[in-house]
C-alpha cells in the first residue's frame, strides 16, 4: 500500500492535500474507537506547502506520506512525555534526527501516538492519557509500549508509523494488532532526539524502527532513513545505507526455527504459527533445521533483567518520585520496592519474580556484566554459525493479552526481548489467526512451571479466536535487509497459502 500511495504522488495521481486529509480524519475515527493518540501536529499543514513547491526531481522516497510518531519523537514545540506527567509542559527545541530525516525524505509527520508509562512494559497505558485498547478486541491491549502506533496502523488511521523497541516495544503491538514491524541493530539509526525515561542503558539499547501494514513498505522506510543525511545529522551513526541485493535477493535460505524458549511455554497459536509457517518454507525450498535457544533462563534472570534494570531499579524509582504511578507499572514498582532479602527469598521460589536490586546483582554481578553478555551473544552465534543458518523462525507472543495482564507475565515477553539483549535485527509479521482449536487446546495449558503465572498468561490470552498471530524472523547483527527479505518470503508464502485456487 506504501510503494503504490508514493507512486502516485509523485505522479501527482493523488494530491497533498487529500492523502493527508483523510489520514487524519481516520486518524481522529480510530482514537475515539481505541484512544491511541496524544498529539497532532498541526504545522503538518506548513510542511505539506513547502513540499508542493518542490521540483519533481527535489522529491524524497517518501515524498507526501503522512507518518505517526510515537510520543518519543521530538518534534519542535511538542512533548514527549514518555507517559510521565513531569514530562508535560516541556517541548522540544528542535525536531529529533530520525524526524528530520523522514521531513527530508518528503514524510509528514501527523500525529503522535500512545506508550506506556516509562516505556518499560508491554501494556499501553499512562495516567496522561489512559489505555489504548486493540481494534481487533476491544477487552485486549494493544501492546506496548508503542501500543499507539500498533492500534492506529492495524485499524488504517496511519500508513506508516515510527516505534521504539527495548524489549519488544515495536514488535509485540505490530503482533498484537496485526501489522509488520522492525527493530534494527542498535546504533544503526539514530537515538539523537528520541526520549528516555530512564538514560544511560548501555547493555540493551533502546532502538529505532518502522511498523507498517506490509513488509514492503518496512523495507522503504528503511530505504529512506538509511542515508548519508542522517550520518551527517549524527556522526555517531554508521554510514550503511540499505543493501538492495540483499533484500531482492531470491536464493534458498537455510532457517533455524523454535516453537518454544524452554522458559515460557507458548500459547497453541504461538507454536502452530511456527509450524505452519516453517512447513510453507519447507515446501517452497528452503533448508528448515531445528535450534534451540541456549540457557535462557540465566539469559533473562542474570543478562536481560540486569542490564535493564542494573542498579536495582533505583533510576526509575526516582524518575516516578512524585509521578502518578499507573496500574500497569504497580506490581514492577512494588517488587522494586521490597527489601533485598526478600526479593532473593522471592525469586527462589517464585521462576518469574523480577530479582533486581539485590546486593549480588548491583555489586559483584555489574561490574562484570558486559563480560557476560558478550560471552553469551558469541555462544549464541557459535550454535547458530555451527548449523550454518542464514536467518532464525521464533515465535512472537500471541495472541492479544487482555487489559492489565501484562504486568503479571512480563517475563513472556522475553520472546522477543531475547533479541534486544543479543542486539540482533528481528521482525514480525502476522500468519494466522487464532482457531477454535487452538481455544479449545488453551484449556489444557499448563505452563512449564504450573504456578500461578502460567496460569495468568493462560487467562490473558483466552477469548482470542480471530485475533492475529504472528511469528517473528531474525538475522545477525547489522544484516537487516536479510531480515527483511526473510520475513517479505514468510508474507508471500502465507499470503499464497490464503488466495484461494
Amino acid at each position: 500500500p506504501l510503494e503504490k500511495l508514493v507512486q502516485k504522488l509523485l505522479a501527482d495521481e493523488l494530491s497533498l492535500e487529500s492523502v493527508l486529509c483523510s489520514y487524519l480524519e481516520e486518524a481522529m475515527k480510530v482514537h475515539q474507537e481505541v484512544n491511541c493518540l496524544t498529539d497532532f501536529l498541526d504545522e503538518c499543514e506548513e510542511q505539506l506547502q513547502a513540499l508542493k513547491k518542490l521540483k519533481k526531481s527535489e522529491r524524497g522516497l517518501l515524498y507526501g506520506v503522512p507518518i505517526s510518531l510515537k510520543d518519543v519523537y521530538d518534534c519542535m514545540g511538542h512533548d514527549s512525555t514518555c507517559g510521565l506527567a513531569q514530562f508535560l509542559e516541556k517541548p522540544a527545541a528542535k525536531d529529533g534526527v530520525i524526524v528530520k530525516v523522514l521531513k527530508a525524505q518528503g514524510a509528514i509527520p501527523f500525529v503522535k501516538t500512545n506508550i506506556s508509562q516509562t516505556l518499560l512494559s508491554f501494556d499501553c497505558s499512562n495516567p496522561i492519557y489512559g489505555q489504548t485498547l486493540n481494534p481487533q478486541n476491544l477487552k485486549k491491549t494493544s501492546g506496548g509500549s508503542s501500543g499507539g502506533e500498533g492500534a492506529l496502523l492495524a485499524k488504517g488511521g496511519s500508513i506508516l508509523g515510527m516505534g521504539t523497541d527495548t524489549g519488544g516495544s515495536i514488535r509485540i503491538p505490530a503482533s498484537f494488532c496485526g501489522a509488520c514491524g522492525i527493530r534494527v541493530t542498535g546504533y544503526r539509526l539514530s537515538n539523537s532526539g528520541v526520549a528516555s525515561a530512564v538514560k544511560g542503558r548501555k547493555a540493551v539499547v533502546t532502538v529505532a524502527g518502522p511498523l507498517a501494514w506490509d513488509v514492503e513498505s518496512l523495507a522503504l522506510c528503511l530505504r529512506a532513513l538509511l542515508s548519508e543525511h542522517m550520518h551527517r545529522l549524527d556522526p555517531t551513526v554508521p554510514f550503511l545505507p540499505f543493501r538492495e541485493e540483499v533484500y531482492s535477493s531470491n536464493r534458498p535460505l537455510r532457517i533455524g526455527y523454535y516453537e518454544s524458549d524452554g522458559f515460557t511455554q507458548p500459547s497453541p497459536s504461538m507454536a502452530r504459527a511456527v509450524k505452519l509457517t516453517s512447513r510453507l518454507l519447507r515446501d517452497a525450498g528452503h533448508q528448515v533445521i531445528p535450534f534451540s535457544v541456549p540457557r535462557t533462563e540465566y539469559a533473562f534472570f542474570h543478562l536481560y533483567i540486569g542490564s535493564l534494570l542494573a542498579d536495582g531499579g533505583a533510576s526509575l524509582l526516582e524518575k516516578l518520585k512524585g509521578d502518578i504511578v499507573d496500574p500497569s507499572m504497580k506490581n514492577t514498582v512494588t517488587s522494586l520496592r521490597l527489601p533485598n532479602s526478600l526479593k532473593r527469598f522471592l525469586a527462589w521460589i517464585w521462576k518469574y519474580f523480577v530479582s533486581v536490586g539485590s546486593d549480588d546483582l548491583c555489586q559483584s554481578h555489574l561490574s562484570r556484566l558486559p563480560l557476560f553478555l558478550q560471552e553469551y551473544q558469541q555462544e549464541f552465534i557459535a550454535k547458530w554459525r555451527s548449523l550454518d543458518l542464514d536467518v532464525l523462525l521464533s515465535p512472537a507472543l500471541d495472541p492479544a493479552f487482555y487489559v492489565g495482564y501484562p504486568a503479571k507475565v512480563q517475563a513472556s515477553s522475553f520472546y522477543l526481548g531475547l533479541y534486544n539483549l543479543l542486539n540482533f535485527p528481528a521482525g514480525v509479521v502476522p500468519v494466522t489467526t487464532v482457531t477454535p482449536q487452538d481455544e479449545k487446546e488453551l484449556a489444557f495449558y499448563r505452563g512449564y512451571y504450573r504456578d500461578h503465572v502460567d496460569k495468568s498468561f493462560q487467562e490473558a490470552v483466552r477469548g482470542s479466536v480471530g485475533l492475529s498471530v504472528a511469528v517473528q524472523c531474525i538475522a545477525l547483527p547489522w544484516e537487516e535487509e536479510l531480515c527483511l527479505r526473510f520475513m517479505k518470503e514468510v508474507e508471500t508464502l502465507v499470503k499464497s497459502k490464503m488466495e484461494p485456487k
